[in-house]
């Protein structure tokens, strides 16, 4: 089960190489997608994910730095709320300056500084250790876009929430509504209002792609649909004439008759994540996913099915046949490594996340 963000989701990882949907394959890309974030999170000594909480700092001299200046170390920062040295003596957000002032959009701060125009400076109390108190959201960034909206009243104790479009929310995913954080651990199959019309899907051919229907609901393109016992993934929506592959994630082609019209929009959820409480919502609320930087996504999505692959093989893969097998050498892969681990790995200080 997954129980932390990941950098994409189950369904990424399934259409990249067609793994078929299933209990024990959704297992095994559940542990894979959580141990590439770890791996992901070693290597490039950041994580990518926000959180809201107060990280604390022994007093800046015993950095090896200016009084005035507080390196942030193995953590990024993406905005202060509240500055206290020592603890209960708090320090005007205005009279901080966070560095680097010139940064690229969407990436984080990595020290501050007093503005020595001020007459504020960090103090040591009885101790200089942990003086330096920090509150705010924490990681590399907090970008989100929205995605959907609630199809249904949703309150602070519910532990699954209905949305208009799953096309792009998956299990691993980050998902916000208001100011709460929310993982995503499952997805199941749900009425969308829509009944299958007409003769389009009414056979078992793959050919038979065009689904008609009637309702007051709507479908997305990207959604995965679920008639009967038969899984369909939208490749097009035109005029509300859907076009879909059928017998999707290893369903077998099976004949419909005015079905009900499923799509998997149901998604459990683990709620009040990351420094977050779980609250109430009304239907229409707008849900939104934390964006990940597309290079680490696209390595998230390497790694995790190159786990998946090795898992099966014993960790032993190879390519070839007979006499010339050979061990996949995953050359493609380093390359993404390194291109992520140039353009986004901590350089200096301390790196441990």
């Amino acid at each position: 089960m997954i129980t932390r963000p990941t950098y994409c989701n189950r369904e990424d990882a399934q259409r990249s190489i067609d793994f078929k949907d299933g209990v024990d394959v959704n297992a095994a890309l559940d542990r894979a997608l959580q141990s590439a974030a770890e791996s992901i999170e070693g290597h490039l000594h950041r994580v990518f994910y926000p959180r809201d909480t107060t990280y604390k700092w022994d007093w800046p001299n015993h950095q090896y730095a200016p009084p005035w200046r507080l390196y942030f170390n193995q953590w990024d920062l993406v905005s202060a709320t509240q500055v206290q040295s020592p603890q209960g003596t708090t320090i005007p957000l205005a009279a901080m300056i966070f560095r680097p002032v010139n940064r690229k959009p969407g990436w984080p701060y990595t020290f501050m500084e007093i503005d020595r125009s001020t007459v504020s400076a960090f103090g040591a109390g009885s101790t200089p250790q942990l003086s330096v108190w920090v509150t705010g959201t924490w990681g590399f960034s907090a970008d989100a876009d929205q995605v959907a909206t609630l199809s249904g009243n949703v309150l602070a104790g519910d532990t699954a929430i209905t949305i208009s479009d799953s096309s792009q929310a998956g299990a691993g995913d980050l998902l916000i509504c208001g100011t709460e954080r929310m993982v995503v651990t499952s997805k199941k199959a749900t009425a969308t209002g829509l009944t299958q019309s007409g003769e389009g899907c009414s056979t078992a051919q793959a050919s038979d792609q065009t689904l008609a229907t009637t309702g007051s609901g709507t479908l997305v393109a990207g959604e995965v649909l679920l008639l009967d016992q038969e899984q369909m993934l939208v490749t097009d929506v035109t005029s509300g004439v859907v076009t879909v592959k059928r017998s999707w994630n290893g369903t077998m082609l099976d004949q419909h008759s005015a079905a009900t019209v499923n799509a998997y929009r149901l998604l459990g959820v683990l709620r009040g994540q990351l420094g977050t409480t779980a609250a109430g919502y009304s239907s229409g609320a707008a849900v939104s996913k934390h964006r990940v930087p597309s290079m680490v996504r696209d390595l998230a999505i390497g790694e995790t099915t190159n786990r998946i692959l090795q898992e099966g093989s014993g960790y032993s893969r190879t390519v070839g046949s007979g006499d010339s097998a050979m061990p996949a050498s995953g050359l493609a892969l380093a390359d993404l490594w390194d291109e992520c681990e140039t353009v986004f790995a901590r350089k200096a200080r301390i790196r441990a996340v």
